[in-house]
C-alpha cells in the first residue's frame, strides 16, 4: 500500500504540473475533469499516441456536455434517467432497446373527421408482448371489427418510418394514411383528419440509451481514423459515463427536493470530491476491460448506481438530525462571492458513514470510461493510432464552442439541472 500511495503521490505532483487541480473556476466540474484524465492511464500502450498526447484536451473538454445544457433543451435529458418513475428495480417494464422504449411510452392521437380526438396508442392502453401488441382502450375496442392486436414488427416499422425521425422536433406529426393503414389491419377504420404523437419518456432522462449510442459513434470514429471525432467523443463520453455512476442521476428526487434535502446533489457529487479526492483517495483502478454487450453493460452501471440511492439519502437525513446544526453549514469564498456550503467536518462524517461510496463510484467511473474507449477501439479493429496525425478545429467548430461558452456564462440552463 505504501508503494501504491507513493506512486499516486507522484501522479498528484504531475497533475499539479498539468494544472488540473481544483481551482475556484473548477467549482462543479472538478470530478469530471479528474475522472477523464485518470481514465487515460487505464489504456494499453497502443492507444497512448492519441490519448496521452491529447490528455489536456480530454481533461478540458470533459465538461462540454454540462456547458451544452445552457445552449439546447435536448442536452439535459442525456445526463440522467429517473428509473424510479417507472416502477421498482430491476425495471423490466422499461425496454432496453431505444426504439422499443419510445414505441411503448409514446402516445399517438388521432383526430377524426367529426373532430373527436382519440388516443389510440400508449403503454397504459396497450399490452406489449414479444410478437404482438394488444389494444385495450374501451373507446378503441368498441370501434373495432377485428382482433385487437397488431404485429409488433409492423408497429416498429411504422414507428421507425413516421415518428422516430422527428425525435428532436418540438411537435411530432403523423401521416393519417400511415396510421389508418396500420390500424386497418386490426379492423380499426377511422377517417382520420390529423394525427400526432407525444413522447412521455424522455423528460425523465435517456442516459443509458445515450451511452449505447455514444459507444457506436466512438467505434465508428475509430473505424474512420478520425482523430478529431475520437477525441471529442471520448471526452464527452467520459462525462456521461461519470454521470451514470452517480446515484442521484437515477431518481426523480435528484437534488433531495422531495425529502427536504435540497443541495445533496452537489454535496455528494462536487463538495466531497473537492475536499478529499486529492488528499485521501486512491486512483489505482487497473487496466481497461473489454465488454461485448454495451446495452447490458450500461444498464448495469445505472442500476448499480440506483441501488446506492437509499444510502445516499437516508444517511444524510439521519446525520442532519443528530449532527450539531452549527457544524452542518459553513461559508466559503468563491470567485469573490460568499457562498453557503456544507462544512468539512460534516462532509467528512457523511463520507465516512457512506463507507467511501463517492470514492468507489469515482474509481468505477475511471475504469468504465477507459473500458469504453478501449472497447470501441477493439471493435473498430484496433487501428494503428500512431498513424493518426494531429487536428485543428474548423472555424465553424470554434464559433460553436464560443457561442456555447457565452450561453454557459449567462447561466440560463435549458431543462432541469440533473
Amino acid at each position: 500500500m505504501k508503494n501504491k500511495r507513493s506512486f499516486f503521490g507522484i501522479v498528484f505532483l504531475l497533475l499539479i504540473g498539468f494544472g488540473v487541480l481544483a481551482t475556484q473556476s473548477d467549482w462543479g466540474f472538478f470530478g469530471h475533469r479528474r475522472i477523464n484524465r485518470m481514465a487515460v492511464f487505464t489504456l494499453p500502450p497502443e492507444m497512448m499516441p492519441v490519448y496521452k498526447k491529447n490528455i489536456d484536451f480530454l481533461t478540458d473538454h470533459a465538461v462540454d456536455p454540462d456547458k451544452r445544457r445552457y445552449a439546447t433543451k435536448h442536452e439535459a435529458v442525456r445526463h440522467y434517467i429517473d428509473v424510479d418513475h417507472w416502477g421498482t428495480a430491476p425495471f423490466d417494464n422499461v425496454p432496453r432497446d431505444w426504439t422499443e422504449m419510445l414505441m411503448k411510452f409514446t402516445d399517438i392521437y388521432l383526430t377524426t373527421k367529426s373532430g373527436d380526438t382519440l388516443r389510440i396508442m400508449g403503454d397504459d392502453i396497450m399490452d406489449f408482448g414479444d410478437k404482438n401488441l394488444t389494444l385495450k382502450s374501451p373507446r378503441v375496442l368498441k370501434k373495432m371489427t377485428g382482433e385487437p392486436t397488431l404485429k409488433k414488427a409492423d408497429y416498429k416499422q411504422f414507428f421507425k418510418d413516421n415518428i422516430l425521425p422527428q425525435y428532436y422536433e418540438d411537435e411530432w406529426t403523423v401521416d393519417c394514411e400511415a396510421v389508418t393503414n396500420l390500424f386497418s389491419k386490426a379492423g380499426l377504420n377511422y377517417k382520420c383528419s390529423s394525427a400526432f404523437a407525444k413522447d412521455r419518456f424522455s423528460e425523465y432522462g435517456i442516459l443509458p440509451y445515450h451511452l449505447i449510442a455514444m459507444q457506436r459513434r466512438l467505434t465508428k470514429a475509430f473505424e474512420d481514423k478520425d482523430v478529431k471525432k475520437i477525441l471529442r467523443l471520448s471526452a464527452e463520453f467520459g462525462h456521461y459515463i461519470g454521470d451514470a455512476h452517480v446515484p442521484l442521476h437515477t431518481t426523480e428526487n435528484y437534488n433531495g427536493q422531495l425529502t427536504d434535502q435540497v443541495g445533496i446533489h452537489g454535496f455528494w457529487e462536487s463538495r466531497i470530491p473537492e475536499l478529499f479526492a486529492d488528499q485521501d483517495w486512491d486512483y489505482f483502478v487497473g487496466k481497461a476491460n473489454y465488454f461485448s454487450d454495451p446495452t447490458e453493460h450500461y444498464w448495469d452501471i445505472v442500476l448499480t448506481s440506483h441501488s446506492y440511492l437509499d444510502s445516499v439519502l437516508l444517511i444524510e437525513k439521519s446525520m442532519s438530525r443528530t449532527f450539531p446544526e452549527d457544524k452542518q453549514y459553513c461559508y466559503d469564498e468563491r470567485l469573490q462571492t460568499t457562498i453557503r456550503t456544507y462544512c468539512k467536518e460534516y462532509a467528512a462524517a457523511y463520507n465516512q458513514r457512506m463507507g467511501g461510496m463517492v470514492e468507489d463510484r469515482m474509481q468505477a467511473s475511471i475504469l468504465a470510461i477507459g473500458s469504453a474507449w478501449f472497447t470501441a477501439w477493439v471493435d473498430a479493429g484496433q487501428p494503428d493510432l500512431r498513424k493518426i496525425t494531429g487536428f485543428e478545429l474548423t472555424e465553424a467548430e470554434r464559433k460553436q464552442q464560443k457561442e456555447e461558452e457565452i450561453l454557459f456564462q449567462r447561466g440560463e440552463i435549458k431543462g432541469r439541472e440533473h
